[in-house]
């Protein structure tokens, strides 16, 4: 059960994730098909109109069931760590308020669900009760979020909750019905688009106002937003929104004003594509919000702007490592580890809280052992972009290997990311497991091994005529954005610890750059051929500022 605890934090937002995704999904399939689908299918070829009703039919199916399974796990693993924490039976916490919350959601999910499983057309009867079971959905989240804890200014704070998630649905939640009916016929794609533009438009519309409102109860100061991380993690939402706005412009123009352009449905697609993709980003750091409290309950110890401009002031990178036995952790194991036991013993609150716990202690080898990592890292990451700009130009045959290179960044990331842990420390593998930073550390040296595999065995094969492409190729921009994603997706100090927040802006572009290069590696895999050009250029500059970015990353 400690170890459930331990990872309780990183696994919550995991599932906070699936369970928004899902939820997103959900509603806006219920929009998709209630203002898009059946208004429709009137005017289109019989078959077209058959493939769009089931489309949207069965996108409420699937992300009925994914929310319905997500919010059981999130709301039993919950119940469980606080059982644990609280030595109380869990039939006792059956009344407590996010339980109630996530029962209301789970009935409305389970009725949307059982309302799209019958085929046939629904008639006015159904489709009043599918309306009625989204309104229902929407309010039990409105009523589960941090809108409902605060006593001043609540009502606007709801307001603003349930109009930023009505939305996020219509905009983002209705992309992958979209996608699918961009594959009808051409006539009926364009049909299709052009309606839902203007149902994404007024989506827009209601997150802006949502953010009008999140500004002025949970922000309130320029101050706030780059002195916490509610604030830093608001403003990297508000920067891959104006991504999503310029793909979304991008769309409105090649339905309703480029018609004439030959491959413009192929464009429409890419930048769907992309929009699903960075769309899920925005909900990963949506999630991440949830474990940190507002802003505005934070006004003291902020970082400041003189603090965040001496440490993001660029400096000689650090290629020396200092020794092992320096470090704070390894030269008084014994006396930390009982001291530890005993802090967290004497401070345990009667409820657990994700990211509550204390950071552990370092001293000057331990910052300079973590700067030292980051800038080879960073010299790995540059190397590898600027042998992917060769490929590019195609007339380097040995530069077509760039992905071995992080073969070495996995090695290098398995040995030295914990020094306290196995290999090089005293705690075992899996005892070491119960620290979610271990935890991910780990993953992404096994996640940087696939991709580099898969994607060298494409750049070999890519030459041997007549070979179907292989399905590799979409490896490695999914391992950019399951990186840059589980980056957003994380959890904050309940505290505000000013470290652990300038070591979190420096990495929030890195996540923000990842998710860029991923659509554009994906764009250059799947074409048109004139924007496969461009993003063939853009996602080894997107890796060569992230190789930057770390090579001047610094902790003090």
């Amino acid at each position: 059960m400690e170890q459930l605890l331990d990872l309780y934090g990183f696994v919550s937002v995991l599932l906070q994730v699936a369970e928004l995704v899902a939820r997103t999904t959900l509603l806006g399939g219920v929009a998709f098909w209630l203002l898009v689908g059946l208004p429709l299918a009137p005017l289109m070829p019989p078959s077209d109109a058959a493939r769009l009703r089931a489309l949207a039919r069965w996108a409420v199916v699937v992300s009925a069931c994914g929310g319905i399974a997500a919010t059981l796990t999130a709301s039993g693993l919950g119940i469980a760590a606080l059982a644990a924490t609280l030595d109380a039976s869990p039939a006792l916490l059956l009344g407590a308020d996010f339980i109630v919350a996530a029962g209301l959601s789970l009935l409305a999910q389970a009725v949307l669900l059982a309302l799209a499983l019958p085929r046939g057309v629904p008639g006015p009867a159904r489709q009043a009760a599918l309306g009625l079971g989204a309104l229902a959905l929407l309010g039990a989240v409105t009523a589960g979020s941090h809108a409902i804890a605060r006593e001043e200014g609540r009502t606007m704070l709801l307001a603003a909750t349930g109009l930023h998630q009505a939305g996020a649905s219509f905009w983002l939640g209705g992309l992958p019905g979209l996608l699918g009916a961009l594959r009808l016929t051409p006539a009926s794609a364009r049909l299709v688009g052009r309606r839902y533009s203007w149902l994404a438009a007024f989506g827009v519309g209601l997150i802006l106002l949502g953010v009008g409102g999140f500004w002025l109860g949970y922000i309130g100061e320029a101050e706030a937003v780059y002195g916490t991380a509610y604030g830093a993690m608001a403003a990297t939402k508000l920067v891959l929104l104006v991504l999503l706005l310029a793909l979304g412009a991008g769309n409105f123009l090649l339905l309703h004003r480029l018609q004439a352009k030959p491959d413009g449905l192929a464009w429409v697609r890419r930048f769907v594509e992309a929009e699903m993709a960075m769309g899920l980003a925005v909900l990963a750091v949506a999630a991440s919000l949830t474990s940190v409290p507002p802003a505005a309950d934070l006004p003291d110890d902020r970082v400041t702007w003189a603090e965040i401009t001496e440490r993001f002031t660029p400096a000689w990178p650090r290629f020396s490592s200092p020794s092992h036995e320096d470090l704070a952790i390894p030269s008084l194991q014994a006396e930390l580890d009982s001291e530890w036991q005993q802090r967290q013993a004497a401070q345990r609150p009667q409820a657990y809280t994700p990211g509550e716990g204390l950071l552990p202690p370092r001293n000057a080898q331990d910052i300079a052992w973590s700067e030292y990592n980051h800038h080879w890292a960073g010299v790995m990451v540059l190397l590898v972009a600027l042998a992917a700009l060769l490929d590019a130009t195609g007339r380097v045959p040995l530069a077509r290997h760039w992905p071995l290179v992080f073969l070495g960044l996995a090695g290098f990331i398995l040995l030295r990311s914990d020094p306290e842990a196995w290999p090089l420390g005293e705690i075992g593998l899996v005892e070491s497991l119960r620290d979610p930073e271990v935890v991910q550390h780990k993953l992404a040296a096994l996640l940087v091994v696939g991709f580099a595999i898969a994607e060298w065995w494409v750049r070999l094969s890519r030459d041997r005529r007549g070979q179907r492409p292989s399905r590799l190729r979409f490896v490695f921009p999914s391992a950019m954005l399951a990186g840059g994603v589980l980056l957003l997706a994380h959890t904050h100090a309940i505290s505000n610890q000013k470290e652990a927040l300038l070591v979190e802006l420096s990495h929030l572009p890195l996540a923000v750059l990842a998710v860029v290069g991923g659509c554009a590696r994906f764009a250059e895999l799947r074409g048109p051929e004139p924007l496969a050009r461009s993003a063939r250029w853009i996602w080894p500059g997107a890796l060569a500022l992230i190789g930057l970015l770390l090579i001047l990353y610094r902790e003090a």
